[in-house]
């Protein structure tokens, strides 16, 4: 399988490169973002990419951004490349195909908005050392993976670089604003809620994950992208225990290998295995046919 490691539009206007997505100024008040298979682990980038992986995080995007527009607005105008501008479309439509979409240009809320229904990752490290996550005090007795009595919001800061900080609420209160808080801990919540009683009717359990807000015309708005397995944990269902970790379709398969070969967690990563490359495409493509119902 064909893999892009990094986008080039000749004629196009580059507004910035993530970790993963490629942006592109589009005209007026809009972007494109082209979804590329770099991966980041531990906020850092590896330079071995994942075949089919900026298809999966795009539209699995997409089949959300749709399925939760009840609950917050989103950033998505356009899927199609027929009707992105001219420049991208032609000779640069094959690379773009199935991974670009067409956004509204937004001012970003330099948070990650994080939910958690379960104990599971950095939340487990903090609470077996702290009794807490976040900086929040949680029951004493939880068992790695428990399904927690309600989900919470455990915001962190977003770094362009090095690692992104947890940070307790009333810290982001003091950081955006009560009244904005507020809101988007309830929008964050609101969203989890509908996407893990979805995903479980699908065979997932949706453990934890993150969304990035901004603001268009003065309304909160979600983009980047939405409950992908870069930005969540998703579980087989059928196999969840709390006391130990269920099978996953989401990239801590890398985690749990690079931790396991011994890597420091900082640049430059390493080179990963022909089979971890494989293992990992195929759990991507796995949680995007679960959830839509459909192969990729």
């Amino acid at each position: 399988m064909k893999t892009l490691i990094q986008s080039d539009v000749p004629g196009a206007t580059l507004f910035r490169r993530g970790k993963v997505r490629d942006v592109y100024e589009a005209g007026g008040d809009r972007l494109v973002l082209v979804a590329s298979d770099r991966l980041s682990a531990f906020d850092v980038v590896f330079p071995t990419p994942i075949p089919d992986k900026g298809r999966v995080l795009t539209q699995l995007s997409n089949f959300w951004f749709g399925r939760l527009a009840s609950i917050v607005p989103n950033h998505l105008i356009e899927t199609e490349l027929a009707k992105f501008p001219p420049v991208f479309r032609g000779q640069n439509a094959p690379a773009l195909d199935g991974r670009a979409v067409l956004v509204k240009r937004c001012e970003r809320i330099d948070i990650e908005c994080v939910a958690r229904g379960y104990i599971s990752g950095s939340a487990w490290t903090e609470y077996k050392a702290l009794g807490t996550v976040a900086g929040e005090t949680l029951p004493k007795g939880l068992l790695e993976s428990a399904k927690l009595d309600a989900p919470i919001f455990t915001p962190a800061t977003k770094a362009e670089s090095g690692h992104d900080e947890n940070i307790s609420r009333r810290r982001l209160a003091t950081v955006v604003g009560s009244e904005l808080a507020r809101d988007l801990e309830r929008v964050t919540l609101a969203l989890y809620n509908a996407a893990h009683d979805y995903a479980l009717t699908r065979g997932l359990i949706l453990a934890d994950t993150k969304f990035e807000f901004g603001f268009h015309d003065g309304q909160l708005t979600l983009i980047d992208e939405a409950l992908t397995p870069d930005s969540s944990r998703y579980w087989d269902a059928t196999k969840y225990k709390a006391g130990s970790t269920p099978p996953s379709y989401d990239k801590q398969y890398v985690r749990d290998f690079v931790t396991k070969a011994g890597w420091n967690k900082e640049p430059p990563a390493p080179e990963l295995p022909p089979d971890v490359v494989a293992g990992t495409t195929q759990r991507y493509r796995e949680a995007y046919e679960k959830i839509v119902g459909k192969p990729l």
